[in-house]
């Protein structure tokens, strides 16, 4: 009769390579990312487009203001997980705030939102606040600020 070994004893192969971990909610963004697409024309009222050419992420964000308001936001996520997961948390965070108050939206208050992520993927967190902020200078700049005032 041979002896068996319980999973406790048994010797686990050694792996050298990195190790990322995704918590739940990161995960949940990843596979069920909210506000993904695009903003009609006459939706839009202001627009970013940011990417990291060190991974090739890249980020198109868009922002319906109504009475100073972001009513609706969009995305389209080129990226990895932590990219996809941070952009859609991203847009959770900032849909229904004011503009000033997305204005202080930080890759850090994203990343608390989720619960964390691998330190590896922080950049990640960047490309989303970058699209905003990229989108928000877009509605100052007039476009939104025309619209809305019927101009």
């Amino acid at each position: 009769m041979g002896s068996v070994t319980s999973k406790e004893n048994a010797e686990q192969p050694e792996y050298s390579g990195p190790v990322l971990f995704y918590n739940d909610t990161v995960v949940d963004h990843f596979v069920n990312p909210r506000n993904v697409g695009e903003l009609t024309e006459s939706e839009t009222d202001g627009y970013g487009l940011v990417g990291d050419p060190s991974c090739g992420d890249q980020m198109k964000l868009w922002i319906s203001v109504r009475s100073g308001r972001i009513e609706k936001i969009a995305f389209k996520s080129y990226g990895c997980p932590g990219a996809i997961a941070t952009s859609s948390m991203l847009t959770d965070l900032a849909r229904g705030r004011s503009v000033e108050d997305a204005k202080r939206i930080t890759d850090d208050d994203v990343v608390e939102a989720l619960g964390g992520i691998p330190e590896r993927k922080k950049h990640c967190s960047l490309l989303g606040v970058m699209a905003l902020q990229a989108a928000i200078k877009d509605w100052e700049a007039g476009r939104g600020l025309k619209k809305e005032s019927g101009a």
